[in-house]
């Protein structure tokens, strides 16, 4: 019996608001609607205080309103989890109240819920981009902000997830390796493919950690070389000397990488080949 009346007490409280919602979304009281929005969303009712808020905006532009019901409308959204929504607001926020009470907040949450949207590496990074973007300009407009430090670490976050970007996509054209469906459409072979990829993510990201420094100096040390191995005659020599100038890169930047024997077994064969071969290919580029 206790279960039945607990069951008969929530079906009452779900109708009730649902019949509370249904009035207000009929009513024309444009500042009830908006003090309603506000305390659904002090009281985390974030997806009804969110859609009320979409209602009255439109209504409070031009009014004493206007600025706060932008702000909340966004932070209704945000804590929603609807960052897309969030991120549009925030946005329109400080570009519309550039010197606005919340401007500071509001180009922070920018921000911070592009962050929240960032993909998988693996995916299209068009919000990681932004997310950076939102956030460098935020630290330039608040440079002293008490938050510098948690915002600066989300940015080598978003940058660290673009670097993981790249090295995935070296990787693949490293897998790749000899297979030659591919390379009409890109061109060369999967090894330049993987030594421009990584090259590139090397001098697009100089802050990337270390270790995944290493990983992406190592695998073109390790294409070159395959590369040259796979080269026709007249180009190997030539390869073989790019691989021993890339070893001495790779063993000055990391003298105490975990590669490093495989970086000097990869060089003596190298130089081995360049030192029997050279002096009859010495003309050849």
């Amino acid at each position: 019996m206790k279960k039945y009346y607990l069951l008969f007490s929530l079906l009452v409280v779900v109708l009730g608001s649902c019949t509370r919602i249904a009035a207000l979304q009929n009513s024309r009281d444009y500042e009830y609607k908006y003090e309603v929005a506000k305390s659904y969303l002090m009281e985390g009712k974030y997806g009804q205080a969110s859609m009320l808020f979409a209602e009255v905006l439109a209504v409070m532009k031009g009014t004493a309103y206007a600025e706060e019901s932008l702000y909340l409308a966004a932070m209704s959204n945000y804590y929603n989890k609807d960052y897309d929504a969030a991120s549009l607001y925030f946005r329109k926020y400080y570009q519309v109240y550039p010197k606005g009470q919340y401007v500071e907040y509001a180009r922070y949450y920018c921000g911070l819920s592009l962050y929240k949207m960032t993909p998988d590496p693996r995916l299209d990074q068009q919000s990681t981009y932004e997310a950076i973007k939102e956030f460098q300009e935020f630290l330039d407009f608040y440079p002293y902000t008490s938050i510098k430090a948690s915002t600066q670490e989300m940015i080598y976050a978003l940058q660290d997830k673009l670097v993981e970007k790249e090295y995935l996509s070296a990787k693949l054209y490293f897998d790749l390796g000899s297979y030659t469906m591919n390379c009409g459409i890109y061109g060369g072979s999967n090894y330049e493919a993987c030594v421009v990829t990584a090259r590139n993510a090397l001098n697009d990201f100089p802050y990337a950690s270390p270790e995944r420094r290493e990983e992406l100096s190592m695998m073109i040390l390790r294409s070159k070389f395959l590369l040259a191995e796979g080269s026709v005659e007249k180009k190997r020599v030539s390869r073989y000397r790019d691989c021993i100038d890339e070893y001495y890169a790779f063993a000055n930047d990391f003298p105490e990488s975990k590669y490093i024997k495989e970086a000097e077994k990869i060089h003596a064969k190298s130089q081995q080949f360049v030192d029997k071969y050279a002096p009859k290919d010495e003309t050849v580029d």
